[in-house]
């Protein structure tokens, strides 16, 4: 673009203002236009290309401020060699890199977390509304960026969790499928009907209009306690969600135990049976005759 330089000597200015200023020029226009050409053509097409493969909107924004980024890039270093920066861009690249590297040693934590979550947006263990728990901890995901998870707890508590705690853990996600499996077990004293008991448990499980048919509930005898029998019922639900899981479990333990109550069905207290004996020493000098 030497006729802006032209231009200026035109205009009057000596070499020595028009070279610089030039070169300024050039840079402003080089950028103004690989800008908005990248912002204007690459940004939609971009957009475009994700939406067609259906990513969800969480996956979906930090590729963007990727793109956002690129795009940046790509226009500083084309206003730099338009304006013949070559050797100031080269300069600028050797100064990077070892910056990169000082500060890489730095945020070795950061960038762990940004490897993690990019792991989380391309093999998707969650999305955004699940409910997952994971180290003793359960939630609801609120928000997934390229850093952090912020899960929202059952008590309304926030909690922001770096994505390496995320792909380093095993995570449970009890709503990662059409349908979900629910245990309980219930207790039964030794002389009740195990046959009744298991009448019961199932007959409630196909009664709750919430309960799949198929699969089809199950009971089965897991269990010879100190002082009951256990029948770990096994259900099905659709479409679980934290809310399902726990007001069906709730409604239908509560119908089995009151059709236990009806059937004369208990369900028995822990037993404990202490044995051994108690010594008394000095009897004598603590208990006296009476004086009748």
């Amino acid at each position: 673009m030497a006729f802006v330089d032209d231009l200026l000597r035109n205009a009057g200015l000596q070499d020595a203002y028009a070279d610089p200023l030039g070169a300024v020029i050039e840079f402003v226009v080089a950028f103004a236009a690989v800008y908005v050409v990248g912002k204007t053509v690459i940004y939609p097409l971009v957009r475009r290309v994700l939406n067609q493969r259906g990513m969800d909107a969480h996956a979906r924004k930090p590729l963007m401020k990727v793109t956002q980024i690129l795009v940046l890039f790509l226009a500083l270093s084309a206003a730099f060699a338009f304006a013949g920066f070559g050797s100031l861009l080269q300069s600028l690249a050797t100064v990077a890199a070892a910056a990169t590297l000082a500060i890489g040693f730095a945020l070795q934590d950061v960038i762990k977390n940004f490897v993690a979550g990019i792991f989380i947006f391309t093999d998707k263990p969650f999305r955004i509304g699940d409910w997952i728990e994971w180290d003793g901890n359960s939630g609801v995901v609120e928000d997934i960026s390229l850093r952090v998870t912020r899960v929202r707890t059952f008590d309304n508590e926030l909690l922001t969790v770096p994505n390496s705690n995320l792909t380093d853990d095993v995570i449970k996600n009890p709503v990662a499928k059409d349908k979900l499996r629910l245990k309980f077990l219930f207790g039964i004293g030794y002389g009740d009907d195990i046959q009744a008991a298991t009448d019961i448990i199932v007959e409630e499980a196909e009664k709750h209009p919430d309960i799949l048919d198929d699969p089809a509930p199950s009971v089965r005898l897991t269990e010879l306690g100190d002082s009951s029998v256990g029948l770990q019922s096994r259900i099905w639900i659709a479409d679980p969600s934290r809310a399902d899981y726990v007001g069906i479990r709730g409604d239908y333990v509560t119908n089995v135990k009151q059709r236990f109550d009806e059937e004369g069905i208990d369900i028995p207290y822990p037993n404990r049976t202490i044995e051994g004996g108690l010594e008394l020493t000095n009897v004598a000098d603590v208990v006296e005759p009476a004086d009748d």
